[in-house]
C-alpha cells in the first residue's frame, strides 16, 4: 500500500525579524512533511518558533519587518512563498485555515457570532440567509456550545474564553479545509471540552480526510492526538518521528527535559489562625434577557446564583468547573468590577455597595491576573510603561529611578528579561505576555490576587515556574489567591481548598486532596477523570 501523498512540504523556512537596524532569526532552516489526513504536532516552549512557522505558511507575519532569508513552502505543488494576494486569498479559508492561540483578538468585538460564522459561508460558499443559519447552528453545535440559538446574537464580550474559542474553531471548519492549522486550539477550554473538540476534529480529520500541523505545548494532548511530532526551540526542530517514538525513546536532551516538565510539588500548608481577607455570602450576579417592542426583561442568566466563601491570608483557592459555569464572573464580583447582590468583606470591610471611586484606595491590595494576555495588555505602551502604571497611580512619589527598578525586578521575578522592557506586547510570545501581565499585578505586592487562568497559555515548564513563584510569593507577603482554572493538574500543585461550580452555583466544595483524590458528586467525578485520564472521557459530555 503506498503512502499519503504528501499535501505541505515546508523546506529551509528561515524567518528573519528586522527592527531598526538590527534583524534576529526567529526561525533557522526548518523542514518538515504533512501527508494527507495526517495530523503533525509542532511542540516547544514559548518563544521556540512554533507560530512564527505557522503564520509563514499564509504569510501572515508583519511584512516587511518579516523575511525570509531561505525556504520554500510547498502547498498542492505551489510555493505559497512566491505566491500572489490575489492566490493567497484563494487559499486561505478554503484550502487551509487557522485557529489562532487567542480568540479575543481574533473575533470582531463590533458584530455578532452569527453575522462573524456568516461571512465566512457567503464568502466561499454564497450561503446567506436562513441556509445560512441553520449551518451556523449546526457548526455551534459541533465545537459544544449550549443552547446556541441563544448565542447568535452575542458578541465575543459576552461568551467565556472557552466559548470564544468554540466559535473560533467553528469559524476554522467552516469550509471544511484540506490542511487545518490549530495554534493551541484547546488552551481556553476546560479538560471535558477539551476532550470533546479533539474528538470532533479527530472525527472531522478522518470523514474528509483533513490534514492538521498541531500546535501545543500540552504534551498530553500529542500524545493522544498526533501522528508524528516535531520538537521545536530557539528556532530550531532538533528532534522529529513518530509521536510514540518520540514519547518512549526520546533521544534529544529537549526533548527529555519537555516530557519530564508538569507543576510539581504541593500548595503551601494553609494556616486557618490567619485573618480573612475576603469573605462572600449569598453573591449573586443576574444577567437579564429582554424580549419584544418593549425590550421586557423576560429571564435571566444565573451567572453567579448564591455563592459563599472565605479566603484567609497566605490560603489560596482554586475555582474549578467548565467554560461558562461562571468562574471568571464570581471573581469579577469578588473585586467589584461588576455589580453583584450579597455581602461581600474585604479584609474586614463591607464593599458590596461601593463605588468605582470608593473602590479605587482598595486597588493597589487587590489585583488581577486575566486570561488573555494580549487583551488585557495595551499595544500602544512599552512592558516598562505598562508594568510601572499601577506604580504611577498607587505609588506616585516614587522617583522615576525607583520605578524603574522595581519594573525590572517584577520582570524578572516573572522569568523575563529586563533589558527586553522597552519591547512592546506584540514583540513577545503568548507565555511571556502571561508572564508580563503577572509581573504588571505582583509588582504592587498586594494581599489579594484573582488569578484568571494564569497559566492557561504557558508551556508546561513555564506553567511549573510560575506555580513556583506564586509559592514563592505567597510566602514572601501572606499573598490570598482566588485561583481560577480549567487546568487541575496546576490547581492540585497550588490550590488549599477547592469550590466546583456549574452553571453559576457550587457543586461541590473541601480541600483540595479530598475534592481531587475523592469527588462525591458526579460532575466533579467526571472533571477528574477529564483532568487525569483524558481517555475516559473522549467520547463522553457531561450531562446538560
Amino acid at each position: 500500500m503506498s503512502a499519503p501523498e504528501t499535501i505541505l512540504s515546508v523546506r529551509d523556512l528561515s524567518v528573519a525579524f528586522h527592527q531598526g537596524g538590527n534583524t534576529s532569526l526567529a526561525v533557522d532552516r526548518v523542514s518538515f512533511d504533512i501527508r494527507r489526513g495526517e495530523v503533525v504536532a509542532l511542540v516547544g516552549e514559548s518563544g521556540s518558533g512554533k507560530s512564527v512557522t505557522a503564520n509563514s505558511i499564509l504569510k501572515l507575519l508583519p511584512y516587511p519587518a518579516a523575511s525570509h532569508p531561505s525556504g520554500e513552502i510547498v502547498f498542492n505543488g505551489r510555493d505559497l512563498l512566491s505566491a500572489s494576494d490575489a492566490e493567497l486569498r484563494a487559499v486561505r479559508g478554503n484550502d487551509i485555515t487557522m485557529i489562532f492561540q487567542e480568540p479575543m483578538t481574533s473575533l470582531n468585538p463590533l458584530h455578532s457570532i452569527e453575522r462573524q460564522i456568516g461571512e465566512i459561508l457567503k464568502l466561499h460558499q454564497d450561503i446567506e440567509g436562513p441556509a445560512a443559519r441553520v449551518k451556523i447552528l449546526e457548526l455551534l453545535n459541533q465545537v459544544g456550545i449550549r443552547e446556541p440559538e441563544k448565542r447568535l446574537a452575542a458578541y465575543p464580550h459576552e461568551l467565556s474564553g472557552g466559548q470564544r474559542q468554540r466559535v473560533m474553531i467553528a469559524m476554522a471548519l467552516a469550509n471544511r479545509p484540506e490542511l487545518l492549522i490549530a495554534d493551541e486550539p484547546t488552551t481556553a477550554l476546560d479538560v471535558t471540552v477539551q476532550a470533546q473538540i479533539l474528538e470532533l476534529l479527530k472525527n472531522l480529520k478522518e470523514e474528509h480526510g483533513m490534514s492538521m500541523l498541531f500546535i501545543t505545548h500540552d504534551l498530553g494532548i500529542v500524545r493522544k492526538f498526533a501522528d508524528r511530532v516535531c520538537v521545536m526551540t530557539r528556532g530550531q526542530i532538533v528532534e522529529t518521528g513518530p509521536v510514540e517514538e518520540i514519547f518512549t525513546n526520546p533521544q534529544h536532551a529537549y526533548t527529555r527535559h519537555l516530557l519530564a516538565a508538569e507543576p510539581k510539588g504541593a500548595p503551601r500548608p494553609a494556616d486557618d489562625s490567619q485573618p480573612v481577607v475576603i469573605e462572600a455570602e449569598d453573591v449573586k450576579v443576574w444577567f437579564p434577557i429582554k424580549a419584544g417592542f418593549l425590550r421586557r426583561v423576560v429571564e435571566h442568566v444565573k451567572a453567579v446564583d448564591g455563592i459563599d466563601l472565605k479566603l484567609r491570608a497566605g490560603h489560596t483557592l482554586g475555582v474549578v468547573g467548565e467554560s461558562g459555569s461562571g468562574k471568571t464572573t464570581l471573581g469579577l464580583a469578588l473585586t467589584r468590577l461588576i455589580s453583584s447582590k450579597g455581602r461581600i468583606a474585604f479584609v474586614g470591610q463591607d464593599i458590596a455597595g461601593r463605588t468605582f471611586a470608593e473602590m479605587r484606595p482598595l486597588r493597589r491590595r487587590m489585583q488581577i491576573v486575566f486570561q488573555d494576555p494580549y487583551g488585557s495588555l495595551s499595544p500602544r505602551m512599552s512592558v516598562a510603561d505598562i508594568v510601572a502604571e499601577g506604580l504611577k497611580i498607587h505609588e506616585p512619589s516614587l522617583s522615576e529611578a525607583e520605578r524603574d527598578h522595581r519594573v525590572a525586578a517584577a520582570l524578572e521575578e516573572t522569568g523575563l528579561d529586563p533589558s527586553t522592557r522597552w519591547r512592546y506586547p506584540h514583540e513577545f510570545s503568548g507565555g511571556q505576555r502571561q508572564r508580563i501581565a503577572i509581573a504588571r499585578a505582583m509588582v504592587l505586592k498586594p494581599e489579594f490576587v484573582m488569578l484568571d487562568e494564569p497559566t492557561s497559555a504557558l508551556d508546561m515548564s513555564v506553567q511549573a515556574q510560575v506555580v513556583e513563584l506564586l509559592r514563592d510569593l505567597q510566602a514572601k507577603h501572606n499573598l490570598a489567591y482566588l485561583f481560577i482554572s480549567h487546568d487541575l493538574k496546576v490547581v492540585r500543585a497550588l490550590a488549599n481548598d477547592i469550590i466546583v461550580m456549574r452553571s453559576g452555583r457550587v457543586v461541590e466544595k473541601g480541600p483540595a486532596n479530598d475534592i481531587i483524590e475523592r469527588p462525591g458528586e458526579a460532575y466533579t467525578k467526571a472533571l477528574m477523570a477529564a483532568a487525569f485520564n483524558l481517555e475516559a472521557v473522549r467520547s463522553e459530555t457531561i450531562s446538560q
